[in-house]
């Protein structure tokens, strides 16, 4: 899992986003619209990187479609050290 959070976070474009929407997700639960509206990004922007956490298990989520909700998965979860240490590099 480190690896894949490496990755996601640092080796690929949108990292510095990717960590605001975990930051925001670690919140609180949120949903697409909630998430482009609170990290003034464009909705389409948030819903790709949605894509990627959840392909890669950073992110799970709840509900159906439009009102379908985001939060860390419990894998994530269980490695929040090393989340905490990639996203103070990347902020």
């Amino acid at each position: 899992m480190e690896a894949v959070l490496w990755y996601v976070f640092t080796g690929t474009r949108g990292g510095e986003n990717r960590a605001r929407i975990l930051r925001a997700l670690d919140e609180r639960p949120r949903n697409a619209n909630q998430l482009a509206e609170d990290l003034d990004l464009d909705y389409k922007t948030i819903r790709h990187h949605l894509d990627v956490l959840r392909d890669n298990e950073i992110v799970e989520n709840s509900g159906d479609d439009y009102g379908t909700v985001y939060l860390p998965s419990d894998k994530v979860r269980r490695h929040w050290d090393t989340v905490e240490t990639i996203l103070e590099k990347v902020e």
